[in-house]
């Protein structure tokens, strides 16, 4: 991080965190964020659910919800991308304030409720977008929906033409009962919908769902049971989580999802057990609380074919894409591997 960005990010901290929010993406947009590019190597270079990865260093869903900087993203050293959440219609989300820095912790606690500008502006932007990135969209449901299995569905029939993949997104705690949906019945039913409507695609796309953390052994098992039976192309471990354990800020009591630093540990755990569940028939994306090279390489070696950050930007700004991509390029030739395929669940059972 340099001393430009380290003044950014401490004027940013100073900041209502939604308005900083809104304010990186707004630099991103008008070009004042440096952006490295294309990073990518030998090594680095992966693959999964068939799509060409440059390095496997994702942007997690959240930071940019309404596609709004889709170049800028592309540039910004992400092996893909994944944006939104994004329901069928627009709506405002929980009242604020609904987004809380934890300082003390390297955390980020929001309760935002699917705030979105609805799928027919996702849509308008997503058709405009990049053609050599790869760029996902996180699908959600309206909270005044009747029937939110079918609203997953609705904004993939709507937005996936522009996509290379999409997540079913049914683990956020910031949308009452929506949770509810990760039972194996519920969850067996919402796929089957949104599978039907991706095959009615003129091009079908690879379908991932995103899991919570606060996961029983039994509930890890019987989800991934039904994602291979349901036909998915990956599960991403994990979202947001409930518990408060060990936090020291003030704000730490607030209601929301809690992501960054504490959650690294929990969400690994999860994805390790989730790994040996599906022995391999499924490709994982291991995501929470990621803010270095080697706690990337730890979800790989843990369980991940590729991982995914936004809470640690927080802290350290976006040169940290960079920082991890060529840190992890570093650890592979390390120990000696030739690709990140290669490094996928090596370490698994110290997780476990």
């Amino acid at each position: 991080m340099n001393t430009l960005e380290k003044l950014g990010l401490a004027l940013m901290h100073r900041t209502d965190p939604e308005r900083a929010h809104a304010l990186s993406i707004k630099a991103l947009n008008a070009g004042l964020v440096p952006l490295p590019g294309l990073l990518t190597s030998p090594r680095l270079t992966t693959e999964i659910a068939g799509l060409k990865l440059p390095n496997p260093v994702g942007l997690a869903a959240g930071f940019d919800k309404n596609a709004e900087a889709l170049g800028p993203l592309s540039r910004a050293g992400f092996g893909f991308v994944e944006v939104g959440a994004v329901t069928p219609r627009a709506q405002p989300g929980n009242p604020k304030p609904r987004l809380f820095r934890l300082m003390e912790d390297e955390a980020v606690i929001n309760r935002f409720g699917f705030n979105n500008n609805g799928m027919e502006a996702a849509a308008e932007r997503l058709s405009k977008r990049p053609a050599t990135a790869v760029i996902g969209l996180n699908l959600g449901a309206n909270k005044d929906s009747d029937n939110r299995a079918d609203d997953f569905a609705k904004v993939l029939a709507h937005c996936g033409a522009h996509l290379d993949f999409a997540t079913v997104n049914v683990s956020s705690p910031n949308t009452e009962k929506l949770r509810d949906l990760q039972g194996a019945e519920a969850l067996a039913a919402l796929l089957a919908g949104v599978m039907d409507a991706n095959q009615g695609l003129a091009k079908p796309i690879p379908i991932f769902l995103k899991i919570a953390p606060d996961l029983t052994d039994a509930e890890i098992g019987e989800i991934g049971e039904v994602a291979i039976a349901a036909g998915l192309s990956a599960v991403i471990a994990t979202n947001t989580t409930l518990s408060r354990d060990g936090l020291k800020s003030p704000q730490r009591g607030e209601m929301g999802g809690l992501s960054g630093t504490p959650l690294f540990e929990k969400s690994t755990r999860v994805l390790a057990r989730l790994s040996k569940a599906t022995e391999g028939k499924i490709p994982l994306i291991g995501v929470g609380g990621i803010a270095s090279a080697e706690q990337a390489y730890a979800k790989i070696r843990a369980g991940a074919s590729a991982v995914q950050l936004y809470s640690a930007m927080v802290y350290h700004g976006m040169s940290l894409v960079g920082d991890i991509a060529q840190g992890l390029d570093r650890l592979l030739e390390q120990d000696g591997y030739a690709n990140v395929a290669e490094a996928v669940a090596t370490e698994r059972e110290t997780w476990l």
